[in-house]
């Protein structure tokens, strides 16, 4: 529910378009901030009692962002009835290979914090998960927690609130404040080169007082000190509001919606989706480049910034994903090294069959005093995919409708609850993975699957790049689609091991399904396989997002993105998010699901 007192849980959409090579007024420097060390702490000794029912709906920069921009590019590059229309895959509870324990849920979430932390963690949808592996440690986060196990999913530290590790005021000290920082968008990541783990969120300052955005931004950056990540991190903070540059950026100060991570041999990368705070607006995907190698030694290395990547005026980028590249595989050492991106160009919301694929070279150089690498974005041909539909669910008890609103409605007459649909968000490009010498990527994407209405379903792409003489090349070798007939599957995240084998990450929901944490294998050959149930969900979404006495329409937030990782043994690592049956709280059910596949 939008609140003027409870800035809540911020939905960030946005889009654009692009071809060709970037200008050097595009880019600029900037620094981070060393904020101090943190350590993922124990977990509260109780859960204590829920005596709040706060929750937070962060600015709604969709409605700034008008996404069918108007002149002779407007319409769709392709026709309405040429939806996707695949066979759809077969469902299978089969598992070889295969093991899987619960993450964290709503209910951790919700309680996560110890000292003065606790009991002061608002509600929050989606979970947003990350997901991290490395040398016996399996690093998860989600809105607004952390938690690290061990690979037989012993829990070793946390649920720590996000808050907390990240030495911030705590998000709402009940009844009525004062109030913290909004936090949201947490991503994970370990890389086997330095033996480093990372985490980012953003980050938007609030009065204390009132709760009200003070419009400072940033994307707040954890580096572990060790190869283990229950031992002190180093704290830094990038700003994202760039209202004190030359020029500043328009309708400034601004957020960074959704960083988005990956890196290469050299660097470290942070891509952004850029809104105006206080009116409407859209500034294109921001790119923050940095040494990773400089990050790792606790120093705040210069970040160049790649700002406002449009294809023309008033047709920006949207949601660039960074690479990341999996243990045991080769980074791209070609032109000084080169990080790849990937980012889908559905700027109509409708339907597209291209993608962009991007290439900043001369990474090397960003561990220099003076950095200057080159950003090169082309446009190729794909399948086609669009703009998503929204999810049904199989019905069962969904007892905040039915029970806690009219306890909570003071004995009044509350409005009529209908079975949430499941949000399909759009079909903005999801994390990429460069392995065997290929990009690794997907989208949600409307399909039409036999025998029933449209549904959500999901466009992959597996790309082969290159750069030579400066120019920056690319194909795409294997795409397809993964669909159940009459039902949905999306968010999908693709995990990649050095030797090119994939498993596809994603939730399983429909009229046949409860909420269910599954998977796909994916291959650069024979494309995606059966899908896979790691863990049947045990009821229908209940939570306060889809309500109307929330502020809902019926349609409950989920994702907004999955998780999926190669271990150094070459094992898949998924984080998905589900229904379990676990212990829930008042205003939600969601869990997760972390399980690992030998693909």
């Amino acid at each position: 529910m939008r609140s003027n007192k409870f800035p809540a849980l911020v939905v960030f959409l946005s889009l654009a378009i692009v071809p060709h090579g970037l200008s050097a007024t595009n880019q600029s420097t900037t620094s981070l901030k060393l904020l101090g060390t943190s350590k993922i702490g124990s977990r509260a000794s109780s859960a204590g009692t829920e005596n709040g029912f706060e929750f937070r709906v962060g600015p709604d920069v969709d409605k700034n962002f008008n996404k069918q921009i108007s002149g002779s590019i407007a319409p769709a590059r392709v026709p309405a009835d040429h939806v996707p229309k695949p066979a759809g895959n077969a469902v299978t509870t089969a598992n070889s290979g295969f093991f899987g324990f619960d993450g964290i849920t709503h209910f951790d979430q919700r309680f996560a914090g110890t000292g003065i932390y606790t009991n002061t963690q608002f509600s929050l949808e989606p979970p947003d998960q990350g997901l991290a592996v490395g040398n016996g440690f399996v690093l998860e986060v989600v809105n607004n927690a952390l938690a690290v196990y061990d690979t037989s999913g012993n829990r070793l530290s946390g649920p720590t609130a996000m808050s907390q590790f990240f030495g911030l005021a705590p998000e709402i000290v009940r009844p009525s404040g004062p109030f913290g920082p909004f936090v949201s968008d947490p991503k994970a990541y370990f890389d086997s080169d330095t033996q480093r783990w990372f985490l980012t969120e953003a980050v938007l300052d609030v009065d204390p007082t009132t709760g009200n955005f003070t419009g400072t931004t940033g994307v707040l950056i954890a580096v572990s000190q060790t190869p283990d990540p229950t031992k002190p991190f180093n704290l830094f903070r990038l700003d994202t509001t760039d209202n004190t540059g030359t020029p500043d950026h328009p309708g400034c100060p601004c957020l960074g919606d959704q960083p988005l991570i990956g890196a290469d041999a050299n660097g470290f990368y942070i891509s952004t989706n850029e809104f105006p705070l206080f009116q409407a607006g859209f500034n294109g995907a921001q790119i923050y480049a940095m040494s990773k190698t400089t990050l790792a030694a606790g120093s705040p290395p210069p970040v160049i910034h790649f700002r406002s990547l449009n294809f023309a005026p008033g047709l920006p980028f949207f949601s660039v994903q960074p690479a990341t590249t999996p243990p045991g595989g080769s980074f791209e050492t070609a032109n000084g090294g080169t990080e790849y991106f990937l980012s889908s160009l559905d700027f109509s919301s409708t339907l597209t069959n291209q993608i962009a694929v991007w290439a900043m070279t001369n990474t090397s150089s960003l561990n220099d005093a003076k950095p200057n690498p080159t950003l090169k974005t082309v446009v190729i041909d794909s399948e086609v995919y669009g703009q998503p539909p929204d999810g049904q669910q199989r019905p069962g008890p969904t007892p905040l409708a039915t029970v806690f609103i009219p306890q909570i409605f003071g004995g009044k007459t509350p409005p009529t609850e209908k079975l949430e649909l499941i949000a399909g968000n759009d079909d903005r490009m999801n994390q990429v993975v460069f392995a065997d010498g290929k990009l690794w990527s997907g989208v949600n994407s409307v399909v039409k699957t036999p025998n029933g209405p449209t549904r959500i379903g999901i466009a992959f792409f597996i790309v082969t790049p290159s750069v030579s003489g400066g120019t920056l090349a690319a194909s795409v070798g294997k795409q397809g689609y993964v669909a159940v007939n009459q039902n949905n599957v999306l968010f999908p995240s693709i995990g990649v091991n050095a030797a090119g084998k994939g498993v596809m990450s994603f939730t399983l929901v429909g009229p046949s399904f409860f909420p269910s944490a599954a998977y796909a294998a994916v291959d650069a050959v024979t494309g995606a396989g059966d899908v896979h149930i790691a863990s049947s969900g045990a009821g229908p979404d209940d939570g306060f997002t889809g309500y109307h006495f929330f502020g809902g329409f019926r349609t409950a937030r989920w994702g907004d993105y999955s998780a999926a990782v190669a271990g150094p043994d070459g094992t898949i690592w998924l984080a998905t998010e589900y229904i379990p049956n676990k212990p829930r709280s008042v205003l939600a059910n969601w869990g997760s699901f972390i399980s690992s596949v030998t693909p």
